[in-house]
């Protein structure tokens, strides 16, 4: 029997397989990062697919922390409701759908005028191709109001009509940016060691268990390696996660890079399985694995031997949103 299409319970969510659509940046919010009926389509679709769970792309918490100029964003009351429209389009297809909050701190795309902000004075690359200058580094009324701004977008996303949230501590924004001592050379409460560190994050998720209550699905995506010594690796991040327990999350999402302009020395299909293998040893809770993991036997092999809980896919998805049922439904697909 196919483990893949077996149902599976994630938080209070009933989900029907255990495969889920990776977020993925789709590049159409409007200026003041409306979702659209392009995003209501898109998500729709794909959720009519057959896949078991679907994240929504990454979702500004702030105006100063979008990604790009046409991200989407849960900032502000009108972004309410293009949202619930997308959250509608989902659910008339059965499926729970989160979406991704996220604030991109030094990798930050922000309006005119406005500054980029880090935990520390650290660019993403001096000198360098990717086009970001060097943030400031956050004082404390900076953090406190990043903070509220998570909370705030929490308690949007509720009313959005999502089903729970994906917290984005990976891929060198904000969240992962406060992780790693490589980009947190602070001295005060939030920097200094590993607990202190976290201390950011354990923030801003109180500020979201404070907007949605206890019982809210919450999951969270981290990266398990910057491809950098000194910086995290999957037992580091195992202490972090450890210490975010008490405040209910559901699962952990797990990926890699994206801190610092490096990649990884090898990518392969399931090449972040080890990783994801590694956080669910050391980590009371499920695990969804991402990364190339596309082929039917390499998902059966993972979910089988105990790599991960749930598997993300992305881009066969937007390809091909029956990818669930008229590809990888099929025995005989394996490749």
């Amino acid at each position: 029997m196919s483990i893949a299409f077996t149902p599976f319970n994630l938080g209070g969510l009933r989900l029907k397989n255990r495969l889920v659509m990776a977020p993925m940046q789709q590049y159409r919010g409007t200026r003041e990062s409306l979702a659209t009926a392009y995003h209501e389509f898109h998500y729709g679709r794909c959720a009519e697919g057959g896949v078991g769970l679907i994240i929504v792309e990454s979702t500004a918490v702030s105006p100063n922390g979008r990604l790009f100029k046409d991200d989407i964003g849960l900032f502000s009351d009108a972004h309410i409701a293009p949202l619930k429209r997308v959250t509608d389009a989902v659910h008339a297809h059965g499926v729970p759908v989160l979406v991704q909050l996220c604030h991109g701190g030094r990798k930050s795309n922000p309006p005119p005028g406005a500054e980029l902000l880090a935990p520390s004075a650290l660019g993403f690359d001096p000198g360098g191709d990717a086009g970001y200058s060097v943030p400031r580094a956050m004082a404390g009324a900076d953090i406190a109001h990043a903070v509220a701004e998570f909370g705030a977008a929490a308690r949007r996303a509720v009313q959005a009509g999502f089903d729970g949230i994906e917290l984005h501590a990976a891929h060198g924004y904000l969240l992962h940016q406060f992780l790693s001592p490589l980009s947190n050379r602070r001295e005060d409460a939030y920097g200094g060691s590993a607990a202190g560190r976290v201390r950011f994050l354990l923030e801003a998720l109180g500020a979201i268990r404070a907007a949605v209550g206890p019982a809210y699905p919450v999951t969270i995506r981290v990266s398990a390696s910057d491809y950098v010594d000194g910086g995290l690796n999957p037992e580091a991040l195992a202490e972090a996660l450890n210490l975010l327990l008490p405040l209910g999350l559901v699962a952990v999402h797990v990926s890699s890079g994206g801190l610092l302009p490096v990649a990884p020395a090898q990518v392969f299909p399931g090449y972040q399985l080890p990783y994801a293998r590694s956080i669910r040893q050391a980590v009371p809770l499920p695990v969804i694995a991402v990364g190339g993991l596309h082929r039917r036997s390499l998902i059966e092999q993972a979910l089988t031997e105990g790599d991960a809980d749930l598997i993300a896919i992305g881009r066969p998805i937007l390809e091909r949103p029956d990818f669930m049922t008229d590809k990888l439904a099929s025995v005989q697909f394996d490749d």
